[in-house]
């Protein structure tokens, strides 16, 4: 009896068992990161609930305390990695230099992060920026974030009088960010490969090259040639990729 009444008297005196009770940040963040794994290992639609959360250590209902459905988790895991390549690049990019550097520094991050991430790159490709509401969503936002250094890069070049003033630094935007995808379509479609310094080069040239403000003793000949020479260039880039097809 003496015993017994010992375990009762330190249970009431603070000796309950302890139940390890994590905070929501750290629940979220443990199914943010079992979710990307499996979305990019089986796809969104073979992904399943229960998979994410037996990889998180949580129960399946855990998930919607935090996340409407699997959609809104795959929106959320995405989101994630978009912020992660925000604030990485930001801090390398401030010490980078000139423009022909500031531009190649965009198109080989880019191609490196498709190279490092098909998976999470096809399902933005593929499963998200098609849905008729992306342009409402925070992910739209982030892609915004994502691509606007090229515009701020032109539009510096451009008050300089680096680059001609009749240039469109979102139409250069696109044909960057276009390029870049293009290019890698077929490694994402596991049918080849790309180079990422050489094709960063090409693109980086060929942008760089055409929107040059020609200097007073180059005739408008001389740029012309300049651009076809780039031009050149990335043809013969992307020709030898297509042999790895």
């Amino acid at each position: 009896m003496a015993k017994v009444a010992h375990k009762r008297n330190a249970t009431a005196s603070g000796g309950k068992r302890q139940v390890n009770r994590l905070p929501p940040e750290r629940r979220i963040a443990d199914i943010l990161i079992a979710a990307r794994d499996v979305f990019t290992e089986k796809g969104y639609d073979e992904a399943l609930l229960s998979d994410i959360a037996e990889r998180a250590g949580v129960v399946e209902g855990s998930i919607y305390r935090f996340f409407a459905n699997k959609r809104d988790l795959l929106v959320k895991t995405v989101e994630h990695w978009y912020e992660d390549m925000l604030a990485h690049d930001e801090e390398q990019f401030r010490g980078v230099r000139g423009t022909w550097n500031r531009i190649r520094f965009v198109v080989r991050q880019h191609l490196a992060n498709i190279r490092r991430e098909p998976a999470l790159s096809r399902l933005v490709f593929h499963e998200l920026r098609p849905d008729p509401a992306y342009r409402k969503t925070r992910l739209f936002q982030l892609n915004q974030a994502y691509t606007h250094r090229v515009v701020e890069i032109v539009k510096a070049a451009m008050a300089s009088g680096e680059f001609r003033a009749d240039v469109s630094p979102s139409l250069v935007r696109d044909m960057v960010f276009g390029a870049v995808e293009h290019r890698t379509w077929a490694f994402l479609r596991n049918e080849g490969e790309f180079q990422i310094d050489e094709t960063a080069d090409g693109v980086t040239e060929l942008i760089y090259r055409g929107l040059l403000q020609p200097s007073p003793e180059e005739p408008a000949s001389g740029m012309t040639l300049r651009l076809e020479r780039a031009v050149r260039k990335l043809e013969a880039l992307a020709e030898r990729g297509a042999t790895d097809v």
